[in-house]
């Protein structure tokens, strides 16, 4: 499994249709910032997408996709600065019309995915606050953008299921698009493409448990240990045990918000001899004991989850 895909297992996104909706003028749709990752894409008309902030109006036009990430609001609507309904409200409105209903409608899907833990929140980070792809002709991007119109204009059987593995496609296939193309790409996107850098990389990501040393890292490498140190340090910004290291509490925290192992199989998971040796690097990294730190994060969840729902 390579690096990219490793990340985007481990982050867990998960994917739902929130919105396919066809609207006739004048519409607008307002959309929270709390949903991490939203996805839009236009299959028949036009509309624009726009945040609070000035200058960040973009067009919607059929053959793109633009991705919006998490933490301000952000609007679609026929025009610019078009008033805004909140998503149930804009749903029960356009509910009943058709795509043939009027050639002047613009048809378009919205999708929302949640990532998880520490590894969804740094790929998240990695990307800009928007960003819209053009496909070419030869892009794969392109077939799925047309796969999704085709499906989106007519109802079939399991057809959600249909949308929600599309809109997954389009999740990866933006995303590594953006990466190729990006300055500010994760550094270990970079790295893993580095041949020098690669296998030891992907050794590390595939068997995170095992007791990796420099040495070993720089053989599968084909390179000397202080050659391989110094190209991984330039590439990362952090030497090869140390980006273990940080990689290893990465998960643990993952691990331990998750709640479904024991401290002893976390330790296993992430390569420490015991739940001892586990506790004590956990609080040489964090300050703290990892089941202190589990405590105050599973507190901190449901507090927000009492301020975020009141009556529940």
């Amino acid at each position: 499994m390579d690096l990219l895909s490793d990340h985007l297992v481990r982050a867990r996104a998960t994917g739902a249709v929130f919105a396919r909706t066809v609207a006739e003028p004048p519409w607008g749709l307002r959309l929270g910032g709390s949903i991490q990752l939203s996805v839009h894409t236009v299959v028949r008309g036009r509309g624009y997408l726009w945040l609070d902030t000035p200058g960040s109006t973009v067009e919607l036009i059929p053959g793109s996709v633009t991705l919006v990430r998490g933490g301000e609001n952000h609007y679609i609507g026929h025009e610019p600065g078009a008033a805004c309904l909140e998503p149930e409200e804009f749903r029960a409105r356009h509910a009943h019309m058709g795509p043939a209903d009027n050639p002047r409608a613009t048809v378009f899907l919205c999708g929302a995915y949640r990532f998880s833990g520490d590894v969804g929140a740094g790929l998240l980070d990695a990307l800009p606050q928007f960003m819209t792809l053009s496909s070419a002709d030869d892009d794969p991007l392109r077939e799925v953008i047309t796969m999704l119109s085709r499906e989106l204009v007519r109802t079939e059987p399991a057809q959600q299921l249909v949308l929600d593995r599309l809109l997954d496609l389009l999740l990866v296939l933006a995303i590594r698009s953006e990466f190729r193309r990006s300055a500010t790409a994760p550094r270990w996107y970079r790295a893993a493409a580095d041949p020098r850098l690669g296998v030891g990389l992907q050794a590390m990501h595939e068997n995170v448990a095992h007791p990796w040393t420099v040495p070993e890292l720089a053989e599968l490498s084909g390179l000397s240990r202080a050659a391989f140190a110094r190209v991984f340090r330039e590439a990362l910004g952090q030497a090869p045990m140390q980006y273990l290291t940080e990689f290893r509490m990465t998960l643990a925290r993952d691990n331990l918000r998750a709640g479904d192992l024991s401290l002893a199989q976390i330790a296993d998971t992430v390569g420490y001899s015991s739940p001892f040796a586990f506790a004590a690097a956990f609080r040489r990294h964090h300050g703290e004991p990892p089941g202190t730190w589990r405590q105050r994060e599973r507190m901190t969840a449901s507090t927000r989850l009492l301020t975020t729902h009141p009556g529940s």
